[in-house]
């Protein structure tokens, strides 16, 4: 495996998370992929990462559905709870099958999860809705961008355990009625949504900053190129992927 801190190729510099997922590590299965200790180290500290995510995703969802003003926005909650839940079970359940503890794996991203929701507590219905899109929309985009330079095992699991479970046309439709019916709720709530974005930033930052294999998988190589101006236009992406969310939601980014 080749390890990279910048790109030797210009031609690399423009190649596309898709693209890069031809070559290199993308282009092998786990059990090759795997051999190399430092990228397995990465790849167990992602899954622990996206398996403690979708647990707290379940909770939080559970508790956002006691805010719910109907019975039927209850029950589409917790259906959304109900499937972040088995996602969690997939996460783990590969976890032990490569032989690693799923709670070890998790244990690292604690602090820094609970610390987000509980810094991002939200006070009612309609700003639990926005967190739930915003906050997971963002981990989401940043995941896939991580998977296009994964082994094609783990790319497969990381892009099925990121399936929209609902929640997205749902925030939708309901936000939107909500400033439709009034206009002041969207100034408000566009205040939250921005400081959403910017705790879910300074928490990943502090996140991967604190986890060696996981900033080297960033920056270092470990994911086969993954150089210092590419991290900076996945967030460029990331940026302009929240920007077209909150249009959606018809709050001002």
């Amino acid at each position: 495996m080749r390890f990279m801190t910048s790109s030797d190729n210009p031609a690399h510099d423009a190649e596309t998370p898709e693209a890069a997922a031809r070559t290199g590590v993308a282009a092998q299965d786990w059990a090759t992929a795997s051999a190399d200790p430092q990228y397995r180290a990465a790849v167990v500290d992602l899954l622990g990462a996206l398996a403690y995510g979708e647990l707290a995703a379940f909770e939080r969802l559970a508790e956002d559905a006691k805010l719910a003003p109907t019975l039927e926005d209850k029950a589409e909650l917790a259906k959304m709870a109900s499937a972040e839940f088995h996602h969690f079970e997939r996460l783990s359940g590969r976890l032990t099958e490569i032989g690693e503890e799923p709670t070890a794996a998790m244990e690292p991203f604690v602090a820094a999860l609970d610390g987000f929701h509980k810094q991002t507590a939200p006070s009612d219905w309609l700003e639990g809705l926005v967190k739930a899109y915003v906050g997971d929309s963002i981990a989401s985009d940043f995941y896939r961008e991580v998977a296009a330079r994964l082994d094609s095992d783990t790319r497969e699991l990381v892009l099925a355990v990121l399936d929209d479970t609902g929640h997205a046309g749902f925030a939708v439709e309901k936000v939107r009625a909500a400033i439709d019916a009034d206009p002041r709720v969207g100034g408000r709530l566009a205040l939250w949504a921005r400081r959403l974005m910017g705790e879910a930033l300074s928490q990943s930052q502090r996140v991967v900053a604190e986890r060696d294999a996981l900033s080297t998988m960033l920056v270092g190589g470990v994911a086969d190129g993954f150089d210092l101006a590419e991290v900076g236009r996945m967030f460029s992406r990331i940026t302009e992927a929240h920007t077209k969310r909150m249009a959606a939601l018809g709050l001002a980014a």
